[in-house]
């Protein structure tokens, strides 16, 4: 399964740990957008590692299911130049 975890940390020192612990679990595909490839159980463990880190008064974190066949795509300029593909991301999205 993958998913799509987002947060808005209002912290900048909390920002920066729940970055660093973002990396840990999954793949960054914007600052604070993050793309997990695992399961539920992978899913479950990263959002308590996080859930640790914020204050949920004031942060928010989301995550959110991929369809397994889902549309992928992109508007506006890409983010890397013409002839270039981005093989970091898992087989079973690329």
């Amino acid at each position: 399964m993958a998913f799509v975890i987002g947060y808005d940390i209002s912290e900048p020192r909390r920002l920066l740990r729940v970055h660093r612990e973002m990396c840990k679990h999954a793949t960054p595909l914007e600052y604070s957008i993050f793309l997990l490839v695992g399961s539920d159980a992978a899913k479950d463990r990263c959002l308590e590692e996080i859930a640790e880190l914020i204050k949920p008064l004031e942060d928010d974190v989301r995550c959110y299911p991929l369809p397994a066949r889902g549309f992928q795509g992109r508007i506006g300029v890409a983010s890397l130049p013409a002839g270039i593909v981005w093989t970091g991301l898992p087989a079973a999205i690329a």
